[in-house]
């Protein structure tokens, strides 16, 4: 594991005036319908997000992570990340986004041509070898697709164009494609890097507490540093259930989002509950995600859905249902698979954080996250959105072409607060879903934390990996 953090400096807090500016700031990394400040849980407030800081008067001695490692919250500021950054970074080209879309097309349309003409009987006998061929074409396929998935993802933060209408039609068209409802998730994935390792506001891979992680599996609290060791196949089927269908069921439950919906500031939250029927969705326009003046943004999205999956159903109806399954609906999952592992390698890993609401800042939530390591598919296929996620939480609007100039240049402010796990590549890359899943189980603060230092929580598990859970007696 190649971490890289290790932070040793003092932790600095925010002043009010900073906190008033910050706002502007934000504003301008992620381009969402719904970047203004708001007060409430669902719809998160920007107040935190700072580029001056006053001194510390907390006590943030006695944490580690889950690696053993001491820990202390990062303490350098929005303005100099942003003044770290060469200026032609922050430069986008829809011309240079759009040659990416061309690009990407041509391998789609050129790998499909090239499968549907010469993967026959009449050039390929063996009816093994032709099903091999599809399945390494359902592969392909998937990174291709994943590639405009990410491409769609720069346009909802406004990071492909300097056009606020050129993102949000490109983007619309692709993700509408690939099934997702554009509008939607871009709000709701605005408040995620607004909140990002928020304990109640997060909307993305958001880790269960102590309490939530015994309730899960029929324990008392202080039993959880005694129960045995989870089982590999459980893990096992856990990651594939997650692979699986943990994109589609965010989208239609908000699994791994916060859930304290009754907060929601015009009362939409009222009752509302994550999970299936629980009226938490990025379908509804009722839905307490968004405000009522974001419903239409959110029909836009449904009809874009909607479009997309009647062309399906024809093409079905014409192809078959076989036919299809090989060509889209395969390689539809292989992009959700993806999707699901990038984010929740972003996001989970022992060496990371997450912080109460009294401790949390914008400055400390995105540096929560940690840069991966793909190679070639994720340099060139997926735009880099592994290598470069750290520099994405704090300036969402520069371009992925310009991502890993940034990335450099931040790492020097940053220092041993940034975290990479670079060791493996693309192999690498999938071994640490299997570490992230052994040894992130859930999250609380140090044994020995004091004071503020409470309210930095940090992954423990069952599996006898890494620091141990609290002793924790049945009074507590």
């Amino acid at each position: 594991m190649a971490t890289t953090a290790l932070p040793a400096k003092r932790v600095t807090r925010r002043s009010m005036a900073a906190a008033a500016a910050a706002d502007s700031v934000e504003s301008s990394t992620v381009a969402s319908p719904s970047d203004s400040p708001r007060p409430s849980a669902s719809s998160t407030s920007l107040s935190s997000l700072a580029s001056e800081e006053a001194e510390p008067k907390g006590n943030y001695t006695g944490l580690l992570d889950t690696y053993g490692n001491e820990f202390t919250p990062p303490d350098f500021t929005i303005k100099e990340l942003r003044e770290a950054i060469p200026k032609h970074c922050f430069k986008r080209s829809a011309l240079t986004g759009y040659s990416y879309i061309i690009r990407d097309i041509i391998c789609l349309a050129t790998t499909f041509t090239l499968a549907y003409n010469f993967n026959t009987p009449e050039y390929v006998p063996s009816a093994v070898a032709r099903g091999l061929i599809w399945a390494v074409y359902t592969f392909a396929q998937g990174l291709f697709g994943t590639g405009l998935w990410v491409i769609a993802h720069e346009c909802g933060h406004g990071a492909f164009s300097e056009s606020k209408t050129i993102n949000d039609v490109t983007g619309w068209f692709l993700h509408s494609a690939l099934l997702v409802p554009y509008f939607s998730w871009q709000m709701s994935h605005s408040k995620h890097h607004k909140a990002t390792g928020h304990m109640e506001r997060d909307m993305v891979f958001l880790p269960r507490t102590r309490e939530q992680q015994a309730t899960r599996i029929g324990r008392l609290v202080h039993e959880l540093s005694e129960i045995g060791e989870e089982t590999p196949i459980y893990t096992l089927v856990h990651l594939v259930f997650q692979q699986l269908i943990g994109w589609p069921n965010y989208l239609i439950t908000n699994v791994t989002g916060h859930n304290f919906h009754e907060r929601q500031r015009e009362g939409r939250g009222k009752g509302k509950k994550n999970g299936y029927f629980g009226g938490v969705n990025h379908f509804d326009p009722a839905s307490p995600l968004y405000d009522a003046k974001d419903a239409k943004l959110v029909i836009m999205s449904d009809i874009g859905v909607a479009l997309a999956a009647t062309a399906l159903y024809f093409l079905v109806q014409k192809f078959g249902f076989q036919n299809m399954a090989i060509w889209y609906f395969i390689p539809y999952l292989w992009v959700n698979h993806w999707l699901v592992a990038i984010t929740f390698l972003q996001h989970t890993d022992p060496s990371l954080p997450h912080y109460t609401a009294e401790e949390w800042t914008y400055v400390r939530g995105a540096a929560a996250t940690i840069d991966r390591e793909m190679g070639f598919i994720g340099r060139q296929l997926l735009h880099g959105i592994v290598e470069t996620h750290v520099l994405h939480h704090y300036v969402s609007t520069i371009p992925f072409y310009h991502a890993d100039e940034a990335s450099e240049a931040i790492k020097k402010v940053m220092g041993k607060h940034y975290r990479s796990d670079t060791k493996g590549g693309f192999f690498g890359f999938l071994n640490a879903m299997w570490k992230s899943a052994r040894w992130c189980q859930w999250v609380e603060p140090s044994a020995d934390a004091k004071g503020e230092g409470k309210g930095v929580l940090f992954f423990r598990n069952t599996n006898g990996l890494g620091t141990k859970p609290m002793k924790v007696t049945p009074s507590a």
